[in-house]
Parts: structure tokens; C-alpha cells; sequence
């Protein structure tokens, strides 16, 4: 059974930096769309970045020049940088793996079949 374990989530104030992990067992990231997503308490999850490892990356309009995401293949992780972090942030944070869309598509919940449980981000002023 695959499973997608997220951590390094915490409490930042205004402009501090997290990276999160996306460790997955028995399925290799490697040449997989990959995302992350993320959802505040009461609204709808959100996407923030895809890639396919070994390939294109893609964020939503709010994070870029901020967040990175990237793939390291001796780990079978997939991180999330996440730098100048704002209020607005906030949220908890989910790694999703097989996509059966092209990755520059899958910006959806449903688009993915697998994820992780989540790691919590708090950013505050």
C-alpha cells in the first residue's frame, strides 16, 4: 500500500521559511507528478505546486519566487521550500502522488490518487 508521510510543518512569523518533506513508501516518485496543496481551516484545498520529478515544475501565481519544490531521488522525497511565508499561508499542507493527468493539468484534489495526512503551517504576524 502506498503511503505519503508529510512533515516539517510549524509556526513561523511573517518572512520566515519551512521546508516540508513528502516521503513515500513503496511507490518511487521518480518521473511522477507530484503536488502539494494545501487547506485553511474552512476553505476548499488549494493548490500550490506540482512537478514531474525529473521534469517541469508549476506553482500557483501566490507562491512563485517563493516556494520551491523539488525531488531528491536517494531519498524518494519530495520537498516543498518554502521561503517569505505570509499570514495568508496558513494552512495545513498535503503531498499528492499519481496523477493520470499531464502534470501541468493537475491542480485538482481529484486529479490525484494518492496522499499524505498533512502537516500543519502557521504563519503569524
Amino acid at each position: 500500500q502506498v503511503h505519503l508521510v508529510e512533515s516539517g510543518g510549524g509556526s513561523v512569523q511573517t518572512g520566515g521559511s519551512l521546508r516540508l518533506s513528502c516521503a513515500a513508501s513503496v511507490l518511487r516518485l521518480g518521473n511522477q507528478c507530484v503536488g502539494w496543496f494545501r487547506q485553511a481551516s474552512e476553505n476548499e484545498r488549494e493548490w500550490v505546486a506540482t512537478m514531474r520529478t525529473y521534469g517541469s515544475v508549476y506553482y500557483r501565481d501566490a507562491v512563485k519566487g517563493r516556494f520551491t519544490i523539488y525531488y531528491d531521488p536517494d531519498q524518494n522525497t519530495v520537498f516543498l521550500q518554502m521561503n517569505g511565508l505570509q499570514p495568508e499561508d496558513t494552512g495545513a499542507y498535503y503531498c499528492a502522488a499519481g496523477s493520470g493527468l499531464a502534470c501541468s493539468r493537475a491542480t485538482q484534489k481529484s486529479d490525484f490518487y494518492y496522499w499524505g495526512q498533512g502537516t500543519q503551517v502557521t504563519v503569524s504576524s
